[in-house]
């Protein structure tokens, strides 16, 4: 089973891949010797390496590269197909088109995930990812991340008893049990974290909605198991 949105979009927004496959160069790769091969196809016209995949665990800080686990890949393989099905309706708009202080501001973002920038840039010499090719995948991380924003976050709306109910039922019982003793914040204190929490949520929801719908309208043929 796929990812749940919530921690999809994490990925989406700071580990996403390019939309087209690059050169592969296995030299680059350490210690280890990688044949690529095609291992799925969407809608006819986006194609998934291995080398993609790859790719995307050099840029999970906490994945193993040597000998990857079959989980790790198959997790990657998922969330690549999900990238590549928001990426085909994104393509229809232009406002969306990344502005190069989104760029940058992006992969200062995406290297703050990994201890240092050397380790960063490491990761990335071992599976043979250049600098202009990771520019590329930023770029495009920022245009799936204007994507969401513009077909979901912009209207979201959180009424004031949705606020409420949330304060009664989750964050009042949390607070107690995650501090007891320590003061409750009042609902009108509340609010701002609780407004952002509901509409990360509803977001999390409509985009799961969104991708299960376009994976059933998708033409996805696996060529090759992970």
């Amino acid at each position: 089973m796929r990812n749940k949105l919530g921690r999809t979009l994490t990925a989406l927004l700071f580990l996403s891949l390019p939309l087209f496959p690059f050169p592969f160069s296995p030299s680059a790769v350490s210690a280890q010797e990688v044949v690529d091969r095609m291992v799925a196809t969407i809608n006819g016209r986006e194609l998934i390496t291995y080398t993609d995949l790859l790719w995307q665990l050099a840029l999970e800080p906490q994945t193993p590269l040597e000998q990857p686990r079959a989980e790790d890949l198959t997790r990657a393989l998922n969330l690549l197909i999900d990238q590549r099905l928001i990426a085909q309706e994104a393509e229809k708009l232009t406002a969306i088109t990344a502005k190069e202080e989104e760029v940058q501001r992006a992969l200062a973002e995406l290297i703050k995930l990994f201890p240092s920038q050397e380790a960063f840039y490491q990761r990335l010499r071992r599976v043979g990812l250049t600098n202009e090719q990771l520019r590329e995948i930023v770029r495009q991380r920022v245009e799936i991340e204007n994507y969401l924003n513009f077909r979901f976050r912009y209207f979201v709306v959180i009424s004031p008893p949705e606020i409420a109910d949330y304060y009664r039922d989750v964050f009042v019982p949390r607070r107690r049990r995650e501090s007891p003793g320590v003061i409750v914040p009042t609902l009108e204190e509340a609010t701002p974290v609780i407004e952002q929490q509901l509409t990360e949520d509803k977001i999390e929801s409509d985009t799961d909605v969104f991708l299960e719908d376009a994976r059933t309208r998708a033409e996805i043929v696996i060529l090759s198991m992970v």
